[in-house]
């Protein structure tokens, strides 16, 4: 009896360290979510990337795409860890302040981004106080985005304070681009809810009309947004989204790179990683490089 009682407590005291074990090697894991708008070029470009300098990093990287409302819900809610894509200070300035007590900012990922009405350069006017003039070579519409986005609320405003004889025609991003595309290949007129950077602006010959009430705002950047205690939870990634920087030409090399790969954004995301070692290097914490 003395025998039998040895072999069970060496069982419970086997199965004991296992479950501790298992519950160690548990907490360990590395995992983070990461959400992004489809469509929004810089966006996708900068969470693939990311994915896969997390995935070299021994995290398990899962991705999300939703609408933005969702998005900065999702943040809130804690149900995803981080978005890369918030515009301040005008166009999400709304969403950040609905959730702003259950999220936080982790950095500026770009200094200089712009939104407003994007038009072709042969396009001959150059305001949108001169759109009403001109409205019928537009068909009288503006071609929008996604309804959620800071940008069709933006637009909304404009139709409104520029009395513009327009109206907002909203679907997706991709679909806003593919108008674009074929307005310009038919060398029509088509004004667009757009913003930089973009991969069309290299593209496609554009510019934006000139905003004299700064509806849309002066220059913007783009934030890193996480949910509440992200810092906390994570100061790797924390410290890393604090270190992720992109210049205008930076950006800009990456959103062609990204075009260009759009069959696999995951291969295109790895090629432009392996092109880019030493930047990558400055966004890790030192201690991991």
């Amino acid at each position: 009896m003395k025998f039998k009682s040895l072999i069970f407590i060496a069982l419970v005291v086997l199965v004991s360290a296992c479950n501790s074990a298992n519950k160690s090697d548990s907490a360990d894991k590395k995992e983070i979510t990461i959400a992004y708008v489809d469509g929004w070029a810089e966006g996708v470009a900068m969470t693939y990337v990311t994915k896969h300098i997390f995935q070299d990093q021994g995290y398990t990287v899962e991705t999300k795409t939703a609408a933005v409302d969702l998005v900065f819900a999702s943040l809130a809610n804690g149900d995803v860890d981080v978005f890369m894509d918030a515009w301040l200070p005008i166009t999400h300035k709304e969403k950040v302040a609905k959730f702003e007590s259950n999220i936080e900012s982790l950095g500026t990922n770009l200094d200089q981004a712009r939104i407003g009405l994007v038009v072709p350069t042969y396009v001959t006017i150059n305001s949108i106080e001169e759109l009403n003039g001109v409205a019928n070579k537009f068909d009288g519409k503006l071609i929008g985005i996604e309804k959620g986005a800071g940008i069709t609320a933006k637009t909304e405003l404009a139709i409104e304070e520029y009395k513009l004889n327009l109206e907002q025609m909203n679907s997706s991003s991709i679909a806003m681009l593919t108008m674009l595309t074929k307005a310009i290949k038919e060398e029509r007129w088509i004004a667009v809810a757009g913003w930089a950077p973009h991969w069309k602006f290299g593209r496609y010959d554009l510019k934006f009309l000139d905003d004299p009430k700064g509806i849309y705002g002066a220059a913007e950047h783009v934030e890193t947004y996480a949910r509440k205690d992200f810092k906390k939870d994570d100061v790797f990634a924390a410290t890393y989204f604090a270190n992720f920087h992109l210049n205008d030409g930076q950006i800009g090399q990456l959103l062609a790179h990204m075009k260009e790969g759009s069959d696999n954004k995951d291969a295109a995301a790895k090629s432009w990683i392996a092109e880019n070692q030493d930047l990558v290097k400055e966004w890790l914490p030192k201690a991991e490089k």
